[in-house]
């Protein structure tokens, strides 16, 4: 059993938001003495000012009362069942929201809820980087459209400027010719003719100095969507390098916790897993009405290796019930059959702590499925138009790969079935003898 995931920094702030939001809807529902102290203030509050005012009690709150949590929990499931129950299963739906994702993820602590909430807050920041991006491209051709139409003044007022020294040195050109006669009005139009052209020379330089501080607005804009770009660009990569890092430590854990399983089960002293795969595989319900047969095949009977397999960890035994009664006491009715294998099954499951399953055959019942209960112990009929057998199996492939799996029967087609998906067969003769022992 590995530990919890822990996420050890601030909550992404969309995330952060939409835990408040349910945090806040919650706490005006619930009753006050359900209401803990820090929050008491704020639950006559209207549930729109209880988000906007106090987020951050609430935020608070969340993160260190535990049982605030798993009701603000239970509030989001019934909001969201479909995403609650798909985090459960631990396989998030490709196309929800992220951020619905990690918010449900982080109050009810469904698995990987940490991972979720990383997946989260690097999607808000690969946002963030190509929305800086984006604004980065749109400075750039703004810039760039500026100094287009700068340029295309600048031309314009050349333009001017030349047509202007075109006229002075024509002006220039006639001057001179009048003063061939006269140097007192030669010497002025030279001097007319020198101020003009450092006027053009001046206009001149002011356009390429004008046009040199827009080309370096221009660098220093790209240079900054360069760096948007890198930024990105190593955002993504620490994305896939966390990814691949968070499964190395997965592993290394996992290894960590396979070889010292017992002693942290006494350590951190954790609650024992409340759901098994079997809770989710469907039997007749009490009431419904049932038929069909059954087959038989024996296997191996020595109880020592039923002993042997309830030995192995977090193991399922399975029970293929009229199976086994049929072979130990087929002198009972049907009904003391099952109480009488029931009671043997639960004691069984006292001693050795295993998970187990008891089925039965809806088919050999007469009229509707009476409801039976059996402490520490499954019971599950088939269904109308299912045999145990089926019941069995399906229950075999509900089951996790490399989890140990027993399922008691004689019947051959039976056990062949279940050894092709791991499972391992015990006849029943094993089961009843392992029974009468106890």
């Amino acid at each position: 059993m590995s530990e919890e995931p822990v996420w050890d920094g601030p909550l992404p702030d969309a995330v952060r938001a939409r835990v408040v939001t349910f945090a806040a809807d919650t706490l005006g529902a619930l009753p006050e003495e359900d209401v803990p102290g820090s929050l008491k203030r704020f639950r006559s509050w209207a549930p729109q000012h209880r988000r906007t005012r106090a987020g951050t009690p609430l935020a608070a709150a969340v993160d260190r009362d535990v049982t605030f949590r798993q009701r603000v929990a239970g509030a989001a499931r019934e909001e969201l069942p479909d995403l609650a129950a798909a985090l459960d299963a631990g396989e998030p739906p490709p196309a929800a929201d992220p951020v619905d994702v990690a918010a449900v993820a982080y109050l009810a602590r469904t698995p990987g809820w940490a991972a979720l909430v990383a997946a989260a807050a690097a999607e808000a920041e690969r946002a963030s980087a190509q929305a800086g991006t984006e604004r980065q491209a749109s400075e750039v051709a703004r810039l760039e459209a500026q100094l287009l139409a700068e340029q295309a003044r600048h031309r314009d007022e050349l333009a001017a400027l030349k047509a202007e020294l075109a006229a002075a040195t024509a002006e220039a050109t006639s001057v001179t010719k009048a003063l061939r006669e006269e140097k007192g009005a030669r010497r002025r139009a030279e001097r007319a003719s020198a101020e003009a052209g450092e006027s053009v020379l001046a206009a001149l330089a002011a356009s390429d100095a004008a046009a040199a501080a827009a080309a370096e607005e221009v660098r220093r804009a790209r240079a900054k969507v360069d760096e948007a770009e890198a930024a990105l660009t190593a955002s993504r990569r620490a994305t896939r390098e966390g990814r691949s890092l968070e499964d190395s430590r997965v592993r290394l854990l996992l290894d960590t916790v396979v070889e010292s399983a017992g002693a942290l089960r006494r350590e951190l002293a954790l609650p024992p897993v409340s759901t098994r795969p079997a809770d989710h595989v469907e039997g007749a319900a009490p009431g419904d009405r049932v038929a069909g047969g059954d087959a038989q095949a024996l296997l191996s009977d020595d109880p020592a290796l039923l002993d042997q397999l309830l030995s192995l960890p977090q193991v399922h035994l399975i029970v293929d019930g009229y199976n086994v009664t049929k072979t130990g006491y087929p002198d009972l009715s049907l009904e003391k059959q099952r109480t009488r294998l029931l009671m043997g099954l639960s004691n069984l499951a006292a001693r050795c702590g295993a998970e187990v399953t008891c089925c039965f055959d809806g088919a050999a019942l007469e009229g509707r499925v009476p409801a039976v209960s059996a402490r520490g112990v499954r019971v599950l009929f088939s269904k109308a138009g299912e045999t145990a057998d089926e019941l069995i199996r399906r229950l075999v492939r509900a089951e996790p790969t490399g989890r140990p799996v027993c399922v008691v029967s004689s019947d051959r087609e039976v056990a062949d079935g279940v050894r092709r998906s791991g499972a391992r067969p015990v006849s029943a003769v094993a089961l009843v003898r392992r029974l009468d022992r106890a």
